[in-house]
């Protein structure tokens, strides 16, 4: 009987944690650490902007809001070339004129294919901070420092096959924006991030008929080169 209490003793002992355990693997995250890089980059190409425009978004919501009965009976309006060209363009609420950050964003991740740096991970590592934000549907937007649009037109070809004349504005070669670049410093040194602007500048691009265009090889628009430090 003795020997049975003894041994209940020892199993309670153990449920109470009284016994040591043993040691597990302990896991350390640490906390992100972030730096911030601030790039100027000045336009080698031209860089052609397509904004779709608001005008075009509420014709198209109207057509779905009227469902089978849109195109019965409706006469096609007469195309109005300058305001696709105004509707084309990014405007910030503050009236400037500005690039999109997320397609910086997306030109450095796309640029990691060339280093065999995992995408994925620069996903999660790169971002690029907004100067403002579009006065239409909020886009952040990297200001553009200098250059002005000019009225362009180009002959494209539509998803139907069909050939159409799209007004765009275009910037000439010579402009200019700086980007702040916030990047994980775990994943990154600045001398990489300032290495893969100059990738994107040359290799991938920005904006229509960029090299890295997802639909064609594109025209060579939208490529820069980054400033030097005595510029």
């Amino acid at each position: 009987m003795a020997t049975k209490i003894a041994k209940n003793r020892v199993v309670a002992e153990a449920r109470n944690g009284d016994e040591p355990k043993p040691a597990g693997k302990v896991i350390t995250i640490s906390a992100p650490k972030f730096e911030t890089a601030v790039i100027r980059i000045i336009g080698t190409s031209p860089y052609v902007q397509n904004r779709f425009g608001h005008k075009a978004m509420e014709m198209m919501k109207a057509k779905q809001m009227a469902g089978s009965q849109a195109t019965k009976g409706r006469k096609r309006e007469p195309k109005d070339f300058m305001q696709c060209y105004e509707d084309a363009k990014h405007i910030s609420t503050e009236g400037w004129c500005g690039l999109p950050a997320s397609s910086f964003r997306t030109a450095m991740i796309s640029a990691c294919r060339l280093v065999d740096f995992k995408m994925t991970l620069a996903k999660l590592s790169v971002f690029v901070e907004a100067d403002g934000f579009d006065r239409v549907d909020g886009t952040p937007l990297v200001k553009l420092t200098k250059g002005e649009p000019k009225y362009f037109e180009q002959c494209v070809k539509n998803d139907s096959g069909v050939a159409d004349i799209r007004a765009r504005p275009q910037w000439a070669p010579g402009w200019e924006a700086e980007v702040r670049i916030r990047f994980d410093a775990d994943r990154f040194s600045s001398e990489d991030i300032l290495n893969l602007m100059h990738r994107v500048g040359q290799q991938i691009g920005i904006g229509e008929g960029r090299p890295d265009s997802r639909d064609s090889c594109g025209v060579g628009w939208g490529v820069f080169r980054v400033a030097t430090i005595d510029e």
